[in-house]
């Protein structure tokens, strides 16, 4: 067997072969290959990696055929960062990069670094999520960005780029559950809706915090006259528990909201509407 290949059988018999290396005493899996040739060739490419500082991550490309670019960028770094990570990270300077394909580059701050080693991401349909506890989680959650927020509506990049994930450089500008803020006479205020088989404007507010707590308020009201929806609930941290119960006393939401969902007919016609919507979701 060629130098730093291993032979082993699947459950079927069938034989392949892995590629190991062993740089700075630590032992690394290269991948597994369907031939003894193909096995040894990414060991010469990863010894090259390894050894060759001419080698970076700009002209990488043209140094690999059989190792993939995610194991290739891990060599790199430890070989230059002297840190090995199972995922494609590459550090630098105050920062670090994954890349999620070989082009794709996510930007990340030092903070990040050791939740991204042990968290793989991944894409689909343009939304980058990670698993954990058998959950998927969008990145952006960690920014406490909501999973259907817009970008440019509920959330900015500073500099431009949507693949900078910087904490300095992303604003999120819609914080909480049905508030989004809109600028009148050079200040910042917030409408509120909430959606029932449909859009219900609950008012608009000075301040955030009061907009949230609005919100919560119009869906405990929608609880209380039997609308069963789960509703997401603000959890307002600027408020300690005393100045939220006062603001919730005193918030004032629409007459004409708290007027439908007391209605009897209205709340049927609601209700209805809400079962209609889960029919043609849920056929039998």
């Amino acid at each position: 067997m060629q130098t730093g290949v291993y032979s082993a059988q699947k459950k079927d018999g069938t034989v392949y072969y892995r590629a190991n290396i062993t740089y700075q005493t630590k032992h690394i899996s290269l991948g597994s290959f369907s031939s003894e040739e193909d096995a040894h060739s990414a060991y010469l490419e990863a010894c090259n990696l390894l050894e060759n500082e001419a080698v970076t991550l700009f002209n990488i490309h043209s140094q690999i055929r059989h190792l993939s670019f995610d194991k290739a960028v891990c060599l790199l770094n430890f070989r230059d960062n002297h840190l090995y990570f199972h995922n494609p990270i590459y550090l630098r300077k105050g920062y670090f990069s994954y890349f999620l394909s070989d082009d794709m580059e996510l930007k990340f701050d030092i903070d990040d670094l050791f939740y991204y080693a042990g968290h793989r991401i991944q894409k689909r349909q343009g939304h980058l999520f990670v698993s954990d506890y058998g959950m998927q989680y969008s990145i952006l959650s960690r920014y406490g960005i909501k999973p259907y927020a817009v970008t440019g509506r509920d959330y900015l990049f500073f500099n431009g780029d949507t693949h900078d994930f910087r904490y300095s450089n992303i604003l999120n500008i819609n914080r909480y559950h049905g508030v989004f803020s809109y600028e009148k006479n050079g200040s910042t205020h917030y409408k509120v809706f909430i959606h029932i088989n449909g859009n219900y404007k609950i008012g608009s507010y000075a301040s955030e915090a009061s907009a949230a707590v609005a919100y919560n308020k119009a869906a405990d009201l929608a609880k209380a006259c039997g609308v069963t929806k789960q509703f997401p609930e603000n959890y307002v941290d600027t408020l300690d528990p005393s100045e939220y119960a006062d603001l919730y006393t005193h918030v004032k939401i629409s007459k004409k909201y708290t007027k439908n969902v007391s209605n009897k007919t209205v709340l049927k016609k609601i209700l209805r509407g809400i079962a209609t919507c889960k029919t043609k979701k849920n056929p039998p």
